[in-house]
């Protein structure tokens, strides 16, 4: 995790974001933690959500390419307070902080943010049911701790008639955002709707975009698209090849050797 202030982020696209300072506590001042549960082992709600989450971190880890660390992660605890419960987004992404070596110890289980020194810089929840306070309470909890860029995926519409809402923070609140898949504040990407077929199911899926609207692949797309240009180039060097074939044997038809 980096302390010094940071230089503009710069994707493989070129897009550059807001500069901003990272102030993590020094750890002599860290609070106590002992009595902090991280996890409780409860199950994600079900397949679909499971799924999605995998698809917005796994795709991140697989494709992005940017200048500094971040950390992607899925139904892990933010803690913003030493006395105050966390908060379990299902995705969070922080930019320009660094997961330590070691996840085994209880400070490095979840996202204290007295220790990576920032919130994140987007949090996405994905809707499964009408329990969740995904835009009541939560959205409340994530404007008051100053989360930048707050998504509600709500596939079957069981909140609103919406089935994405993006929100971005604006003085002390949220407002709703009139095209949730524009590029996000201080991060370089967008979100977006996409139909089509992960792993082995077809649905309609939040997935991360660039710049200029691509997908950020995951790592069995990027793998299929690596096979199809080796193909590719496999096939070009087969019909040059035959090209020559025939060309020289064109040459020695009308009795000219190609080696002279």
């Amino acid at each position: 995790m980096s302390s010094s202030a940071e230089q503009p982020l710069k994707t493989e696209k070129g897009t550059v974001a807001e500069p901003f300072q990272l102030k993590p506590l020094p750890p002599e001042d860290w609070p106590s933690i002992d009595h902090i549960v991280t996890e409780d082992g409860a199950p994600v709600d079900n397949v679909f959500s499971e799924k999605q989450m995998r698809l917005l971190t796994e795709s991140l880890y697989a494709s992005w390419k940017i200048d500094r660390p971040f950390v992607a992660f899925a139904n892990v605890g933010l803690f913003y307070g030493v006395n105050i419960p966390p908060i379990v987004p299902d995705v969070l992404l922080s930019v320009g902080v660094r997961l330590p070596e070691n996840l085994f110890p209880k400070l490095n289980r979840s996202y204290f943010v007295w220790a990576y020194g920032k919130v994140p810089e987007v949090v996405i929840e994905i809707v499964s049911n009408r329990q969740g306070g995904e835009d009541t309470e939560k959205l409340d909890i994530y404007a008051n701790i100053r989360v930048l860029n707050y998504f509600i995926f709500d596939p079957e519409q069981q909140l609103s008639d919406d089935i994405f809402r993006g929100f971005r923070l604006n003085g002390g609140g949220y407002t709703p955002m009139s095209n949730p898949s524009a590029q996000l504040a201080r991060v370089g990407l967008g979100l977006k709707l996409w139909h089509g077929r992960y792993e082995d199911t077809d649905a309609q899926w939040l997935r991360w975009v660039d710049a200029d609207g691509s997908l950020i692949a995951t790592g069995a797309e990027r793998a299929e698209a690596e096979f199809q240009r080796a193909e590719a180039e496999s096939q070009r060097a087969e019909a040059v090849a035959r090209e020559n074939k025939r060309l020289i044997e064109l040459l020695r038809a009308r009795g000219v050797d190609p080696a002279e």
